[in-house]
């Protein structure tokens, strides 16, 4: 009986430590010389509750975290926020942000560049950091990961027809019981 609740009370604790291992544009750049991987980059408000309903549930899904955090780097950016950015021979900041706003904040020049018109926006950059693919809005577990695996396992090369699209996701298995 006492391995039995040893072990289920492990199994609790090592799934409540899993979590995403965020990074910055910066942190996910460095990494990805030594290590190429695709970057996803989670452009997110803070008052954005479809942005704060996707960390709590959607992020924090163990089949989800497993590809973020296998097989991509990820970058979570506030479109909002303060950062300086240097990327593509750019650099990119905030010259509107307000430290004590009352709401909203200014856009971030970098999210303006990445073309960003709602938040949550998830931007799938290659190896490259070229852009692959953005997807806008909230978007559950189950949702989010067949275009998680098509990405990952290079997939989304062979896909150009929205007929070709709706095949894969038709044949598309998942491995998230909701």
């Amino acid at each position: 009986m006492k391995t039995v609740l040893s072990f289920l009370f492990l199994s609790f604790f090592t799934l409540s430590l899993a979590q995403v291992n965020w990074m910055t544009m910066e942190q996910a750049i460095a990494a990805q010389k030594k290590n190429p991987k695709k970057i996803i980059i989670d452009f997110y408000a803070d008052w954005n509750v479809a942005c704060q309903d996707m960390d709590k549930h959607t992020f924090v899904h163990p089949e989800i975290l497993k590809y973020l955090n296998d097989k991509f780097y990820i970058v979570k950016f506030n479109a909002e926020g303060n950062d300086t950015v240097n990327m593509y021979n750019r650099v990119f900041k905030n010259p509107d942000y307000h430290v004590n706003a009352q709401s909203k904040n200014a856009m971030h020049q970098f999210a303006k560049f990445m073309n960003i018109n709602a938040y949550p926006t998830l931007i799938f950059l290659d190896e490259n950091l070229q852009s692959i693919t953005n997807l806008m809005g909230k978007f559950s577990a189950k949702e989010l990961e067949p275009y998680l695996s098509m990405i990952a396992n290079n997939q989304y090369k062979s896909i150009k027809t929205r007929e070709q699209w709706e095949n894969y996701q038709k044949k598309f298995k998942s491995k998230i019981k909701e």
